[in-house]
């Protein structure tokens, strides 16, 4: 079986547990941040919303330098509402399934690099990358979300089973 037909069924059920968590931002409610140390709900909710790009970086690019300056000046303007964020997540969404897709095995086991000026972070097969650095990363910070959305009192969508606000018994 190639590659790309075990990790889209996956891909497609992270995002749309990714959308259904997006859909509950609270327009006005941004800049909130439940502690000093912590991001905003707006830099946080774009944040997610990005992640999907980088598998489309990851399939594409040979490598991503941090540090370049040419790239932290690209990109579109950052969303202050929940239309703006689901527009970029789906936007994302769908160039990072596009990528995933075309993708021949011997793409998903090219080593990709992880770069900081001349310093390399890591360098690992693009599998890796995708499971590591777009998958778990994006799950991660959405569970984070979803601890933001209960501070809030935000009803939290139920992703693997339901939630205690969505209770189907």
């Amino acid at each position: 079986m190639p590659f790309k037909d075990a990790i889209l069924p996956e891909f497609d059920m992270e995002m749309d547990n990714t959308r259904r968590v997006l859909e509950r931002l609270p327009d006005g409610k941004f800049d909130w941040q439940p502690h000093s140390k912590s991001g905003t709900l707006g830099w946080l909710a774009v944040h997610i919303a990005t992640i999907p790009h980088w598998a489309k970086i990851t399939m594409e690019e040979e490598s991503l330098n941090l540090s370049d300056p040419a790239r932290s000046k690209s990109g579109p303007p950052v969303p202050k509402d929940r239309k703006g964020v689901l527009e970029l997540f789906e936007k994302n969404r769908k160039e990072a399934r596009a990528a995933l897709a075309k993708a021949a095995d011997a793409a998903y086991k090219k080593k990709w690099a992880l770069l900081m000026g001349e310093r390399e972070l890591f360098r690992e097969p693009r599998a890796s990358v995708l499971r590591r650095m777009v998958f778990n990363h994006m799950i991660h910070h959405r569970g984070q979300l979803t601890v933001y959305y209960r501070l809030l009192d935000v009803p939290v969508p139920g992703l693997y089973g339901p939630s205690a606000d969505e209770q189907k018994f």
